[in-house]
């Protein structure tokens, strides 16, 4: 229930699934155990979620409202005073308050509770940040290493509930039990994504690789996919080193020496696979691979390499190798198939 509340926009979908999954009492007994022989059955839940995904172009997905005229005219002076990260900045801090009311920091940052010792938000953010009083959120005083910062935190600690049970002492509220790390996270990565997003910031929390919930850079949807099944190579030796490249290409603070030494990872990962590269490409395609590596200021460091190239140069080489990795895998592929056949 708590994921259709938080994938569509309202509680209808929940609130359909507690009626489609509700357990009828038997009739005088409020507190029985066996269905009502005489009530009409719902659906089961496993039925109600069929009937749900066949639904599903009729659902709105859950969203943040439109932005109201204060945020929107924020939004139109950001445009002439560029690096203004406030209103972004404030949405998050909303956010989380959100997330937490949910449960979704609930294992080291529950709701707070009437009944239990109170949590030290600041020396939990503390303790893994090295900077003191950041609780209260207090946006309008961050720098960007501390904002950019604190989505990493906040992933770290992200942990979706899967039970709850309502303390009704005082309106205390929900408290949450159960917690699984892998969805959580995956939430937090959904929400906050989506709300760099419609700020225009051009980063990402990575969803997979060695930089799996930190911030990257932003690229297209088609080399999105083309990193997703790069790391997913069925050899594990190539998948380390390709997650290794990915992680050093698209980090957010990621140098020149950077970008060189991920490009120089990949096609340590060609040379390996020179021989499949021979025969499957041509032989001068194969060639060129190694000429711009040896020659372009990526492998070597002699007199008889180019330096002053474009980095836009360097980028499109990184995605080259990446993508000719990605094709050697399927070539393998089609070849252990066809070997089996």
């Amino acid at each position: 229930m708590f994921l259709l509340d938080e994938a569509f926009l309202g509680q209808t979908p929940s609130d359909d699934y507690r009626q489609a999954t509700k357990t009828r009492r038997a009739f005088g007994d409020p507190w029985g155990t066996e269905p009502d022989p005489f009530a009409v059955q719902e659906l089961d839940g496993e039925g109600y979620l069929d009937a749900l995904l066949e639904r599903l172009p009729d659902l709105r997905e859950h969203h943040e409202p439109r932005p109201y005229w204060p945020d929107r005219q924020r939004a139109r002076r950001a445009q002439d005073a560029p690096g203004d990260e406030t209103s972004v900045r404030r949405r998050f801090a909303r956010l989380i308050e959100e997330l937490r009311e949910g449960g979704l920091f609930g294992r080291e940052l529950p709701p707070e509770c009437v009944d239990a010792e109170s949590v030290d938000e600041a020396d939990v953010l503390e303790a893994r940040l090295g900077l003191p009083g950041l609780w209260p959120l207090q946006p309008e005083n961050w720098d960007e290493d501390t904002f950019y910062g604190l989505i990493e935190v906040f992933h770290d600690l992200a942990v979706r509930p899967r039970e709850r049970d309502f303390h009704s002492y005082d309106g205390c509220g929900w408290h949450y039990s159960v917690f699984n790390t892998d969805t959580g996270r995956a939430l937090y990565r959904w929400r906050i994504n989506r709300l760099l997003e419609r700020a225009g910031v051009g980063l990402r929390l990575a969803g997979s690789g060695a930089d799996v919930g930190r911030l990257v850079l932003v690229t297209d949807e088609a080399r999105s996919d083309l990193v997703e099944r790069a790391l997913a190579s069925p050899d594990s030796n190539v998948a380390d080193e390709v997650r290794h490249a990915i992680s050093l290409f698209r980090r957010r603070e990621a140098t020149t020496h950077d970008k060189r030494s991920a490009v120089v990872a990949l096609h340590r990962v060609l040379e390996g696979r020179k021989r499949l590269l021979k025969t499957a490409l041509f032989t001068a395609d194969e060639d060129a691979l190694a000429h711009i590596a040896n020659r372009f200021d990526l492998r070597h460091a002699d007199d008889k390499q180019h330096t002053d190239y474009d980095p836009a140069f360097r980028d499109w080489v990184f995605w080259w190798y990446l993508a000719t990795i990605e094709l050697t895998d399927r070539l393998l592929a089609r070849q252990a198939s066809e070997e089996s056949a």
